[in-house]
């Protein structure tokens, strides 16, 4: 899969991020594509809105900065914009939220404009800092620096203890949600479970450690819409 190709649907998005679908529309696919609220352009600019693995990796941040802060995204995205036009190559231009320098210098800086933006206190930056640092360190990088791999976090985990077991990979299981490490999908353990088969019926079948399959099922638990 092109990391930058049209692939999900804004549900699919929503499932393998465990984020509200409507909350991936107001993001990346408001009721008017050139939306100035759009926040992530999406890979396909015509309807119905699809998104790619960048899309996926882009809404996996900002979803995690939204865990403990109300996002005021009209600053979000003029913070984003002022970091494209700082951007020296056309795939950090086009996908800000994910250039390797934000890890660094660049998390400070991109902080600093919307807090300037939001009047967000000294204290207050901090806090999202650590918490964009977090959204950052769960994406896996290629040596160019582009994202390869996100290990998104589930809401029934703090930031502090969530594991790195399902992760989303575009060159397995079609990009779907996966048991880390394997092109085992997430969605066919849940749906084997919620047909009756036990843990145990699927630790022997697939030989992963029962925490792996706990985990997958807990994954496909349902998300408010």
């Amino acid at each position: 899969m092109e990391l930058d190709f049209p692939t999900y649907s804004v549900l699919e998005a929503a499932h393998h991020l465990r984020v509200p679908k409507s909350t991936i529309r107001y993001w990346a696919a408001p009721p008017n594509p050139y939306s100035p609220l759009t926040v992530v352009e999406p890979a396909s600019d015509t309807l119905p809105t699809l998104l790619s693995f960048l899309n996926l990796a882009e809404l996996h941040v900002l979803s995690t900065l939204r865990r403990k802060h109300k996002l005021k995204m009209q600053s979000i995205r003029e913070a984003i914009l002022y970091l494209s036009e700082e951007a020296e190559s056309e795939i950090e231009k086009r996908h800000p939220l994910l250039s390797p320098g934000l890890q660094t210098d660049g998390t400070s800086l991109f902080l600093e404009i919307y807090g300037r933006l939001t009047n967000v206190s000294f204290g207050g930056q901090l806090a999202m800092q650590r918490m964009l640092n977090v959204a950052l360190s769960r994406i896996s990088r290629d040596d160019y620096g582009l994202p390869i791999k996100i290990y998104p976090l589930a809401r029934h985990y703090s930031i502090d203890d969530a594991p790195t077991i399902v992760s989303i990979d575009p060159q397995r299981s079609w990009g779907r949600p996966v048991i880390d490490g394997t092109g085992l999908a997430t969605q066919i353990i849940g749906e084997r479970f919620n047909l009756g088969e036990s843990i145990e019926d699927l630790v022997k079948d697939y030989d992963r450690p029962r925490r792996e399959i706990e985990e997958a099922i807990r994954w496909e638990m349902p998300v408010a819409a």
